[in-house]
């Protein structure tokens, strides 16, 4: 069996961020409260990866396939996503909300969030929030749709571009700290965001799943959605056209909602061409290499 059969680039680029993370982890051991936790979260997530890739070499069953494609690479997100907390206020004691705030009225001339209170109601809120979290779905939606119609070659380029999007967004987050305007300027506001009806469970919900994670900029819900537009746009346009109005309320809503600034929103497109230009040269040096390695 040759290289690709059994490594592929995104489990190469998912091991290779885990002993990124560990090394910096273990550089800054004495400082980091949990060090130990967020060593072994690493560790054993790397070792996980090493069994799925050995035992996808004897078997590539439909449970495989499951395990391998979907539930393993959601569950690394969530658990890198989940460390950061314990790991940036730690190694970066530097917070760039102000700056952030001060490009956002230098390009406006005020706070947008503040701004958008002329436009709030608990209808639009509502409308919002969902549009928000679409951005948990839409990744998956276009990885299940080409899984189902085994367009294999093409899952495995949108796998790597989507995960290779959430590390980059990742060292956005550890090198420019930022909580974003629902805390740095939270006084500013005179409206409260209310719903209509799951509103406010869904922000509480986030809350307690996300935390305080310093992950303002880049905006990683703009540097995914755009990503997994232009990869459906290029791999199934019937999507394309669904999902064009979800994105553009998304990256509407992260500001609306006081996630972001509207500079966020900025570095979540320069996330999304980062990704883009940079993950189509790593992808095709990998098929290189690994064509290389099969016709030996």
């Amino acid at each position: 069996m040759g290289l690709r059969g059994i490594i592929r680039a995104v489990d190469l680029l998912t091991f290779g961020f885990l002993l990124f993370l560990l090394i910096i982890t273990l550089i800054h051991i004495d400082q980091i409260r949990g060090a130990y936790l967020l060593i072994s979260i690493y560790s054993l997530l790397m070792v996980t990866l090493s069994v799925l890739v050995y035992l996808r070499r004897r078997n590539n069953g439909p449970l495989s396939v499951v395990i391998n494609d979907i539930i393993f690479p959601v569950i690394v997100v969530l658990l890198i996503f989940d460390s950061l907390g314990g790991l940036i206020k730690y190694i970066n004691h530097t917070t760039y909300d102000q700056l952030l705030l001060r490009m956002d009225y230098l390009i406006f001339g005020c706070y947008p969030t503040v701004e958008l209170e002329r436009i709030t109601t608990p209808v639009v809120t509502e409308l919002m929030q969902f549009a928000y979290i679409s951005y948990y779905f839409l990744p998956l939606i276009l990885g299940i749709t080409l899984k189902l119609e085994r367009r294999e070659s093409e899952f495995d380029f949108s796998l790597f571009l989507i995960i290779l999007c959430f590390f980059i967004s990742y060292i956005g987050y550890i090198l420019f700290p930022a909580l974003g305007p629902r805390y740095s300027i939270d006084h500013l506001q005179s409206i409260e965001l209310r719903g209509v009806f799951l509103r406010e469970k869904i922000d509480s919900l986030l809350n307690a799943i996300e935390g305080v994670k310093y992950d303002a900029f880049p905006s990683g819900h703009s540097g995914i959605a755009l990503l997994v537009l232009y990869l459906s746009y290029r791999f199934k346009r019937r999507l394309f056209y669904i999902f064009l109005p979800v994105v553009i309320a998304l990256l509407f809503s992260t500001v609306y909602l006081r996630y972001h600034y509207v500079v966020d929103v900025i570095g979540g497109v320069l996330l999304f061409l980062i990704t883009v230009f940079a993950g189509e040269k790593m992808y095709r040096c990998w098929q290189g290499i690994s064509s290389g390695q099969e016709g030996r």
